[in-house]
């Protein structure tokens, strides 16, 4: 089964051919930095249109890469939220018109189902279920369990800000270009994580849910602080970023005594950061619990992980191409 899929939920625009939901034989993405770079972060009205100028690109652009077109494929999924409604509509409003057109079938596919899924791209081995999930990225923090395409819980996620939020914060405050969670993970690699004794937030025994607005704001008192003199920004970096997977690893730790499950997933693009997924795969080995972290390409919002969703979900995902509407607060 060969699916199109269509991913416009934010700043990038996204297409990509999949194979039986695992196959990938086109992924093509562009990302919109250089246009949001001078403010700081993404500006919804230049996402939206940037996306209306590149999506018809992308699709063509994935079609000949894959070797097809759209008579060759058997359907056509998109997301359909959660994200920034212009960016949201973009996509919708393409993906309908071609599958109405088409008559194939077409797939309303949620965001961050489609973040758990991007686990199973390009593997001979997939993840068992039951599974549990750390879905990581900039708009959300949580853990899910996942007892299949259709079984999707969501057992503990963030008081007030998600990590790649705090990240992008953090950031900024160290005056690092955008994007600005990769670039506080570059300059942490020459700190010293133990440098700085940033608070950890820990919940009540037995609680799971996490928040990163106290560590933010810990980091912004301490470079106002006197005890900020002679301390790198490297350090800082270091520190915090610490601060942030020691955190994560702690939830899933917790998650992992409730049990049983057969694998641990990390997702999302936060996955991306290094020292998260070592730390991450550290855990699973001392629990002896395989461990999956999709590949860079797929940990940050892609279009292969859309269609993954959509062949393994099937029938709960298709829609009346006629009836569907973008949805920015589309529940999980």
């Amino acid at each position: 089964m060969l699916l199109l899929g269509i991913e416009t939920s934010c700043d990038d625009t996204a297409a990509a051919v999949v194979r039986d939901g695992r196959d990938v034989l086109a992924n093509v993405s562009t990302n919109q930095d250089e246009f949001h770079a001078k403010y700081g972060g993404i500006v919804p009205e230049i996402a939206s249109r940037r996306h209306t100028s590149v999506l018809s690109a992308a699709i063509e652009d994935a079609l000949d890469r894959a070797g097809g077109s759209l008579a060759t494929i058997d359907g056509i999924a998109v997301t359909a939220g959660p994200g920034l409604i212009g960016s949201l509509v973009v996509g919708v409003a393409t993906a309908k018109p071609l599958a109405f057109a088409t008559g194939k079938p077409l797939y309303a596919v949620n965001h961050l189902h489609g973040h758990l899924f991007a686990a199973f791209l390009d593997r001979d081995v997939e993840p068992p279920y039951p599974f549990l999930a750390l879905l990581v990225s900039g708009g959300h923090s949580q853990l899910v369990e996942v007892h299949g395409p259709a079984e999707l819980r969501v057992i503990a996620k963030t008081r007030d800000d998600a990590a790649g939020e705090a990240f992008d914060k953090t950031a900024r405050l160290l005056d690092l270009p955008f994007p600005g969670g990769p670039a506080l993970e570059a300059l942490a690699r020459d700190g010293d994580p133990k440098a700085i004794a940033f608070p950890r937030y820990r919940p009540d025994a037995g609680a799971l849910d996490l928040s990163f607005s106290g560590l933010k704001t810990s980091v912004r008192y301490f470079l106002e602080s006197d005890a900020a003199a002679g301390v790198t920004r490297a350090d800082v970096a270091a520190s915090f970023q610490a601060a942030v997977v020691d955190v994560l690893i702690d939830r899933v730790r917790r998650a992992l005594e409730r049990g049983p499950y057969r694998a641990l997933v990390l997702s999302g693009g936060v996955a991306a950061n290094t020292a998260l997924a070592d730390a991450f795969r550290a855990l699973g080995a001392r629990h002896e619990i395989p461990t999956f972290v999709p590949e860079r390409r797929y940990c940050t919002d892609n279009a292969a992980m859309i269609a993954a969703t959509a062949d393994r979900r099937g029938e709960i995902a298709r829609v009346d191409p006629l009836a569907l509407t973008a949805d920015p607060n589309l529940p999980f």
